[in-house]
């Protein structure tokens, strides 16, 4: 028997119509939560039922969907391709609720939003809250990385980044852009000086990244607009730099949505110091029609846009 993708292609729209919703629905919760447990816990079975479904999924198909490995169960090639056609039945499930009312129904669900670990810790987990006040029904599970987040594999469901990512069937839009600026705490400018022009800076302290573990160059904003300063603490977390930079280690290069709020921080150089950029709200085209995602990408949108001066920092230069 051939096993690979392309025959299950052929079969599988054959197939599926031998199998309830629940068989499908299973499926995909599997695939976005990569364990048996988390997965049961969704679903509110236990961990052996839902493995004892999957393994007759696998058997009715005649193929394996999963392998399981340390990373969670990850998909097949066949598993890929069943994916593709679960998510659209998924996305016609929607489509044909909303076209009976269902649309005005409450939309609840997980959903899985990734991001850096700063824009994430700082900035988003706080404000989630107006989102579960509006839709109680919703999950979210917030994935903080300092690497690229591979949305066709569905490691997660929306991802909001600062480059735009690559990769096929994924779709993004520019929602807006941020600024940072250099930063300082109050104990350090006393024991230091605050710098009046760009050439003062050369003989105070920094905090960067560590530059050969950086993955996303994008983030090597300090480089920008300074060289060859001294750097007294590095450290691969925006976070760590951030508390560094309380504790009067030096000055550090920080967005607004982690620093511009803080009162134990003071901008050094706004007007003349400044770089910007762009954030992109990404999805992969096979989920963007599904409402629980549709409502989370509105949302993230909205949290962005009505934010925006104090983002892009017009409240903070000038």
């Amino acid at each position: 028997m051939n096993d690979g993708p392309d025959a299950v292609d052929l079969g599988f729209r054959t197939e599926l119509s031998r199998f309830d919703w629940d068989d499908i629905s299973l499926f995909l919760t599997l695939v976005r939560h990569r364990s048996l447990s988390q997965s049961a816990r969704v679903l509110s079975m236990t961990h052996s039922t839902v493995g004892r479904r999957i393994k007759g999924l696998e058997a009715a198909l005649g193929t394996k969907l999963f392998e399981r490995t340390a990373a969670g169960f990850l998909l097949t090639d066949s598993g890929e391709v069943l994916l593709r056609e679960a998510e659209g039945i998924e996305a016609h499930v929607a489509e044909i609720s909303a076209a009976f009312g269902g649309e005005a129904a409450e939309v609840g669900g997980t959903i899985r939003v990734a991001t850096m670990e700063a824009l994430g810790s700082l900035y988003l987990a706080p404000r989630f809250i107006g989102l579960y006040e509006r839709h109680p029904s919703m999950r979210v599970e917030l994935v903080t990385a300092s690497h690229w987040i591979n949305l066709s594999k569905r490691e997660a469901d929306v991802l909001i980044s600062f480059p735009k990512p690559g990769g096929h069937g994924i779709v993004s839009e520019k929602i807006g852009e941020f600024a940072l600026f250099l930063y300082a705490s109050h104990d350090y400018l006393d024991r230091y000086g605050m710098p009046a022009t760009v050439n003062d800076v050369e003989d105070h302290r920094f905090i960067d990244y560590i530059d050969e573990l950086v993955v996303i160059s994008a983030v090597r904003w300090l480089s920008d607009v300074l060289r060859d300063q001294e750097i007294t603490f590095r450290s691969t977390s925006l976070v760590a730099q951030y508390h560094a930079a309380i504790a009067s280690m030096g000055i550090a290069m920080l967005p607004t949505f982690v620093a511009a709020a803080d009162p134990r921080l003071t901008p050094v150089l706004p007007d003349q110091i400044i770089v910007k950029r762009d954030f992109w709200l990404s999805v992969h085209k096979d989920l963007e029609h599904i409402p629980r995602v549709r409502l989370v990408l509105g949302f993230l949108k909205e949290l962005i846009a009505e934010n925006a001066d104090f983002l892009n920092g017009t409240k903070i230069g000038g």
